[in-house]
């Protein structure tokens, strides 16, 4: 095991620092008895675990290929979700404040939001980020209490179970007293569960996220029994820690085998703790059927301005790493799909419409000298975020 460096403060506010389930006998069956589609029969309502993998309420899988939004900090910036999901994205994971550290994200703000997701035609992941690097951070708060935050705003969450996750919150322990997370990661989960919130669950691995000592990896078992509906999804950050190809497989391959559902909920192309490796990141997410979030669509400061997919939140000035994520190689662009609650289809590439009226591609391969245009199907097309993107 390598000695940790500290995980990314990215995903804290700039300007103060950086940085009821499934029944076992229907499990039997499908794993069974399987489906040539790779689809699976789901609850009727809301997203869902099943075999490790998350399912739309029609049986449809759908797999996050999404981005993060530091809402929290930036709440003026009203037109991110939108702007995130005419880049192909299907999903955004949203930075939320429960008041114990930031300014408090109110029920109707978070409804909003919602709302937001909704017309956009995204999946949304909401997290709390007051938790991060508790126990090593004295300014953070517990597990805990973002469940009361949770439980505080169970009105806005019912009746969305389609279309939000809840990320109980974010990078819950730093590299101190992350012995309890397991505990703390269930009983937060139960107090949910009876508060009677029922939308599917995200949470986050500790050592600020990034599980250097394997403790979400080793107790991700007992954490995912512990939830009454079998409805809980894991989320590894891989910045410095994961900086092999063998590293990322490894710890991916380990949930997958056990049918543990697992998504990469942040990662970026580089950072202070070491150098990730972003293409076997998005390659094996893509092999395995796994999701990935990037860390984060723009306000990054205080010496990771790199982690910014765009320039000042301005959709039309993509950065190294936003060209990466949206129009690299298994990136947004060229295997997101939109969840099929909202009709499906390719929620990037080739769908929609430049601005100067040309179609957008379907991969970014067809633009080889890289001037932003491509051609399919015997005719010009624009590549999303590209230089002939406006």
């Amino acid at each position: 095991m390598r000695s940790q460096r500290r995980s990314p403060l990215r995903g804290r506010p700039f300007r103060y620092s950086v940085a009821a389930g499934l029944t076992a006998v229907f499990g039997l069956l499908l794993s069974l008895l399987g489906s040539a589609s790779g689809e699976a029969e789901a609850a009727a309502t809301g997203l869902r675990v099943s075999n490790g993998r998350l399912y739309e309420a029609n049986g449809k899988e759908f797999v996050m290929r999404g981005v993060n939004h530091a809402h929290a900090w930036y709440p003026q910036e009203t037109d991110s979700i939108a702007d995130i999901a005419a880049k192909g994205a299907n999903t955004v994971r949203i930075v939320l404040s429960s008041g114990d550290r930031w300014t408090r994200t109110t029920a109707s703000e978070v409804s909003s939001l919602i709302g937001q997701c909704k017309a956009s035609k995204v999946i949304c992941v909401l997290e709390v980020h007051d938790t991060t690097g508790y126990g090593e951070d004295s300014a953070a708060a517990s597990l805990d209490q973002a469940a009361n935050y949770w439980v505080g705003i169970k009105s806005v969450l019912s009746g969305q179970e389609d279309y939000v996750i809840v990320n109980i919150g974010n990078e819950p322990y730093g590299n101190s007293g992350y012995s309890a997370w397991t505990s703390a990661t269930k009983g937060a989960i139960v107090k949910l569960r009876n508060a009677g919130i029922n939308n599917a669950l995200m949470v986050d691995a500790p050592n600020w996220g990034q599980d250097w000592s394997n403790t979400m990896r080793d107790n991700a078992s007992s954490v995912f029994a512990a939830d009454p509906d079998r409805n809980t999804i894991f989320s590894i950050h891989m910045y410095g820690v994961y900086d092999t190809a063998s590293e990322v497989q490894s710890y991916l391959n380990t949930f997958r085998s056990n049918n543990l559902p697992i998504v990469v909920g942040e990662f970026g192309d580089q950072h202070s703790d070491g150098d990730p490796n972003e293409d076997a990141i998005m390659s094996t997410a893509q092999s395995l059927g796994i999701g990935y979030l990037g860390w984060s669509w723009s306000g990054n400061g205080s010496g990771v301005e790199y982690l910014d997919l765009v320039n000042g939140f301005n959709p039309n000035s993509l950065t190294s790493w936003g060209q990466r994520l949206f129009n690299g190689a298994n990136g947004i662009a060229a295997t997101s799909q939109r969840a099929t609650v909202y009709g499906g289809g390719n929620s990037g590439g080739g769908s929609g419409t430049a601005p100067n009226g040309y179609p957008y591609c379907a991969s970014s391969s067809s633009d080889p000298d890289g001037d932003g245009w491509g051609w399919e199907n015997s005719a010009s097309c624009v590549v999303r975020g590209g230089a002939a993107d406006h």
